[in-house]
């Protein structure tokens, strides 16, 4: 059997690349993607691997700002031959899974979500870039619409989805109809060490963008200035986020891995307020050793037990998050680091790829003997 690989864009390491590095471990195999950065893959398990990318990566600024080029996505994943594969195997956050197969191809598609911004994001996505209104607003919500109608369209060239969550297997099956098995993504729980000695601040890390509300975060600790907050990430929104801190922020922007696991490792409590498809950081605080304190919906309910590895508050908003760190203050000494480790040994590598393996091996088995 020969396989291929195809991802979304290969620009930076995070989740979903973690999860295409640990396929590529089972399955070592052409990958095809829509824009590929060298020094992005340095020294990760796909840094020798056969890449190509479309055509999308001879345009400007592309590594950067490809982004820019969502009108050519779709077009562009469509222009990849994959006449020679039997097997094809996609990581899809959003167009990755509508390339062209045949009716004696396999096409398996490990879907980290619909795509956001097109679906249950959509007016959300267009408030707060701008584009809820005026010309460019007009085209934004026209290129959208597109978009929607071939990503529905798409979702018939998959032969089977493997969810990353519960959650994400409820929005492919409201958004595409189909079933759907769930698979959580592998999180690198042995990188984080077990530390049970923890000090008096709170930690919060992400990228600064809107959706995953450190804004919130900093917010509602400016609103409790006896408790001390680190934040760790860089990221659009970080001059925006700094302007809103007290002086029991602490602001780091990017560090690198060691820190930011030393930070981990001595919190009192990670502070979460995303609405993610799974969410990786809370694992791995909880490798740590450390109860997080995160919204209480998508993924997070799924890897955080509530009142054992961590407490979950209701609404995204600063009193419901400021409720919630009164609460943990409470009952902080029932939180037991190991149990929380635990828990966090569900999520490693090794088990999410005996489950994917298991699940493609017999799949190709079952396609392969109908096709005789």
């Amino acid at each position: 059997m020969k396989f291929a690989l195809i991802h979304d864009w290969l620009v930076t390491l995070a989740g979903a690349e973690k999860v295409l590095e640990a396929i590529y471990d089972i399955y070592p195999s052409a990958i095809y993607t829509l824009v590929k950065d060298d020094l992005a893959l340095k020294e990760t398990a796909l840094e020798k691997a056969k890449i190509r990318a479309s055509f999308i990566q001879k345009f400007p600024k592309s590594k950067t700002k490809y982004r820019n080029y969502l009108p050519f996505f779709p077009l562009a994943i469509e222009q990849f031959d994959l006449s020679e594969y039997d097997v094809i195997i996609s990581s899809s956050h959003a167009v990755a899974k509508g390339v062209l197969t045949n009716s004696n191809q396999l096409h398996i598609c490990y879907c980290h979500t619909p795509i956001r911004y097109a679906w249950d994001l959509y007016h959300k996505y267009l408030n707060e870039s701008g584009l809820s209104k005026g010309v460019k607003g007009f085209i934004a919500k026209l290129i959208l619409h597109y978009i929607r109608i071939w990503d529905f369209t798409t979702s018939n060239r998959v032969d089977y989805f493997v969810a990353n969550s519960n959650y994400v297997a409820k929005r492919i099956k409201k958004i595409y109809g189909k079933e759907s098995v769930v698979i959580y993504p592998p999180v690198d729980v042995d990188k984080f060490e077990l530390h049970t000695k923890k000090e008096n601040f709170y930690l919060t890390a992400s990228r600064m963008v809107p959706y995953k509300k450190i804004d919130l975060i900093v917010e509602a600790f400016s609103k409790i200035p006896e408790r001390k907050l680190v934040v760790i990430g860089d990221g659009p929104d970080l001059e925006k986020i700094k302007k809103k801190a007290g002086k029991n922020i602490e602001i780091l922007g990017y560090q690198p891995f060691e820190i930011l696991k030393d930070y981990m490792q001595r919190a009192k409590a990670f502070v979460f307020a995303a609405e993610e498809d799974f969410g990786i950081v809370p694992v791995e605080a909880q490798a740590c050793g450390t109860p997080v304190i995160a919204y209480g919906k998508g993924g997070a309910t799924e890897t955080v037990i509530d009142g054992k590895t961590g407490l979950f508050f209701k609404e995204q908003t600063v009193e419901s998050l400021v409720e919630a760190i009164k609460k943990f203050e409470k009952i902080e000494e029932k939180f037991d680091c190991v149990k929380i480790r635990k828990n966090a040994e569900r999520f490693c590598k090794s088990r999410f790829q005996q489950e994917f393996k298991e699940f493609v091996d017999k799949k190709v088995r079952e396609f392969f003997k109908r096709q005789g």
